[in-house]
């Protein structure tokens, strides 16, 4: 078997959230699929100065250290070979990007990527990460389905989240009681209406009905939900596949430990939720993860993890700068008046 090629990759942001893709020249293999820019990362340098260099020679800027944050890994497996990928998040940088190597250049959102033509395989899930959003709220209804949409929209106004409709309590009463159902069903499609109008995902938890699930813009699986999945059938069947969801459709996995994040990983999901990071009132006996064990975690898998736990919006900066997606919670996350 053939050694795997490490490849520093530069995803750099415009101030319009538009990313740059490059379409391969003629004269290399997979000729005009678009990708990220970068190259090989030669073992004379550290995957930062290969991203710098490449960026280079590849577009003709230059880009400062500093200006680069160390993002994922990805290693995807080509026929003819493995290549682990090594991703930066650059938005400054000196210089405007040019075609140097016989590129074709294009700017555009990692959500609109439909005209742009055919996405090398291995660009494909990062372009799919790029579309994640820093916060992720999930839904506490049962106790006032009315103040939560009002709230809930309230929230969607101040920016950019991803959405779990997640009532358990809620549904047990409503598998025995009919009124129940009808208005736990209500309450599902208002919000889903509201996270619509505000074009934010909205995912139904793996605990009500899975003739739900392709109402809404994607699953979250608990994590027994997803033991059951732990074999499918080939390692190119989809959860998406494997449930007749489309393929668009984002999944999400919640998990406590090294194990259940590796499962994460074997079933290809868009992402994982991982706690409690904090100390949380509703686990009083249970001893957090702490910031240094999450990193530990998020670090020995590739792919995007959001924080759990005693997360609010003061603990977003101190969870990316533990190589979290983002920070999910329900109240703390929720807008509040003042």
């Amino acid at each position: 078997m053939s050694k795997a090629v490490r490849v520093a990759v530069g995803i750099l942001y415009r101030d319009d959230s538009k990313i740059l893709l490059a379409s391969r020249p003629a004269d290399k293999p997979w000729p005009h699929w678009w990708e990220l820019p970068g190259g090989k990362v030669e073992s004379t340098e550290t995957s930062l100065e290969a991203v710098a260099r490449e960026l280079h020679e590849e577009l003709g800027v230059h880009i400062e250290p500093q200006s680069a944050t160390r993002w994922h890994t990805l290693t995807h497996h080509y026929p003819r070979g493995t290549v682990i990928l090594e991703l930066f998040i650059i938005k400054r940088w000196s210089g405007t990007p040019q075609p140097l190597e016989g590129q074709t250049l294009a700017w555009t959102l990692p959500d609109q990527l439909g005209s742009i033509g055919p996405i090398l395989p291995a660009s494909l899930p990062i372009l799919r990460w790029l579309q994640l959003p820093q916060r992720y709220l999930i839904s506490s209804a049962q106790a006032n389905p009315q103040q939560w949409l009002l709230r809930l929209e309230q929230t969607l106004q101040t920016g950019s989240h991803l959405v779990q409709f997640r009532e358990p309590e809620w549904q047990m009463r409503a598998n025995q009681d009919n009124q129940a159902a009808q208005d736990l069903q209500l309450c599902f499609e208002k919000t889903l209406a509201i996270c619509t109008h505000y074009q934010a995902p909205c995912l139904v938890n793996s605990i009500h009905p899975q003739s739900w699930w392709p109402i809404a813009r994607g699953v979250h699986l608990r994590s027994n939900d997803a033991k059951q999945l732990s074999v499918l059938p080939d390692r190119f069947h989809t959860v998406q596949a494997h449930f007749d969801l489309p393929a668009n459709h984002l999944i999400g996995i919640s998990a406590h430990s090294l194990t259940e994040l590796q499962l994460a990983k074997r079933l290809h999901v868009d992402f994982a939720v991982l706690g409690h990071v904090l100390s949380t009132p509703s686990h009083p006996t249970q001893p957090p993860l702490g910031w240094d064990l999450f990193a530990q975690l998020v670090d020995a898998v590739a792919l995007p993890v959001y924080a759990l736990g005693g997360q609010n919006a003061s603990t977003l900066p101190t969870a990316l700068n533990h190589g979290a997606q983002g920070i999910a919670g329900i109240r703390q996350l929720l807008y509040s008046p003042t």
